[in-house]
């Protein structure tokens, strides 16, 4: 007599785990200090630019990094600059092969992010600047942007 069935068994149902996260590089730079002024007549020009990689580390397990810089700047001078790679290894298995590729560049760095912008917020505070307090990224139009770049362009 069997076990009644308490959900799936199925060796083969598709897995998705997070493994480890971790800062994989960290560095801010103050170079006014002290002698910044916290009080401007206007906020500082803020730079930020995003992107991600991701490597294969064996069949199914892969490392990503978000990788973050930041830049702000009054009257031409530079208040504070951030540079965060964040990284995490995920573990996926039994998903179609062409869905590994979206999965590895628009879920993990979806997982990894919050994370990222906690460091982010929290560098710049202890700083001594107000946190700064990234936008959401839209990690799938990233990942549509860089497939638009990559594909070849044909002229007619």
């Amino acid at each position: 007599m069997s076990a009644p069935n308490d959900g799936p068994s199925d060796g083969n149902a598709p897995s998705f785990h997070v493994l480890a996260q971790y800062v994989k590089d960290l560095s801010f730079e103050n170079p006014s200090a002290p002698n910044f002024t916290t009080r401007t007549d206007q906020p500082p020009a803020l730079k930020v630019q995003i992107n991600v990689n991701a490597k294969p580390l064996s069949d199914t397990e892969f490392e990503v990094e978000i990788m973050i810089e930041g830049r702000a700047e009054h009257a031409q001078t530079v208040l504070f600059g951030i540079d965060l790679v964040y990284a995490g290894v995920f573990r996926i298995q039994n998903v179609a092969k062409e869905n590994v590729h979206p999965l590895v560049l628009i879920e993990c760095p979806r997982l990894l992010f919050p994370f990222a912008r906690q460091i982010i917020a929290d560098t710049v505070r202890e700083g001594g600047f107000p946190p700064l307090m990234l936008d959401p990224v839209d990690f799938a139009a990233l990942y549509r942007q860089r497939a638009a770049q990559m594909t070849p362009k044909t002229t007619q």
